[in-house]
């Protein structure tokens, strides 16, 4: 066959790296609440000029934004703890997956593509939520802990590349926040990104769904750079 008349076949993603709160599990809303609770116990009452310093933040990052506005007797250290404790309670109660996570997850599955959970949260808040989505869906999980800096660094997203032995750039992320997207672009990956409480601008290398229920393996292949040719 002539060069004109091969096909070129979308090659699957060497890995998908999904992001947790708000992309697999309806937890977002849950650190919200949790997050609002230790602001109105310290006098204050959260709006939307704080939503940038809490949605897909580390519980570090938050309890120390909640810090530098409200005056109060809490070290950050302890408002981190705080804020994990009453967060934790919240996703042992009410995690719930997000509509279409699982069914991605086992077409993954099917397909043999490795997967890894990037996640902002706490060891043991991913543990919690591993513990009702189940672990046996990724190679790989990262948590807080498991990086110096986390989202929007994109530390998150290249340790995971690199515990994969991939390369970043033939990897899709698949998150929620703006946050999120931050960290997966600056590392080099392509981003499936389904916002879950604030809208994502558009930009190179985003691709916006309204729902994973509208997302498969299809879709997952066209977003990365590799194709080859068929005769």
């Amino acid at each position: 066959m002539t060069e004109e008349g091969r096909t070129a076949v979308p090659v699957p993603p060497a890995a998908v790296l999904f992001d947790m709160d708000g992309t697999l599990v309806d937890t977002e809303r849950l650190w919200l609440r949790a997050t609002a609770e230790v602001a109105a116990g310290l006098g204050h009452t959260l709006t939307e000029e704080d939503l940038p310093e809490v949605l897909g933040r580390a519980v570090d990052h938050t309890a120390a934004h909640l810090c530098r506005i409200t005056r109060n007797s809490f070290t950050a250290n302890a408002l981190s703890e705080i804020l994990s404790d009453t967060f934790s309670s919240k996703v042992a109660a009410e995690v719930v997956p997000r509509p279409g996570a699982l069914a991605l997850l086992a077409e993954l599955s099917d397909a043999a593509v490795p997967t890894a959970l990037v996640s902002a949260s706490p060891r043991r808040v991913v543990d919690l939520v591993l513990g009702s989505l189940g672990d046996h869906w990724f190679t790989v999980t990262l948590a807080a802990e498991d990086t110096e800096r986390t989202k929007p660094d994109p530390a998150p997203y290249l340790a995971a590349a690199d515990r994969l032995g991939l390369d970043p750039a033939a990897c899709v992320a698949v998150e929620d926040t703006p946050t999120g997207v931050a960290s997966a672009r600056a590392a080099g990956c392509s981003v499936l990104a389904v916002p879950s409480t604030v809208p994502i601008a558009k930009a190179d290398r985003i691709t916006l769904l309204d729902s994973l229920e509208q997302a498969d393996l299809a879709l997952l292949s066209t977003l990365t750079v590799p194709t080859t040719p068929t005769s």
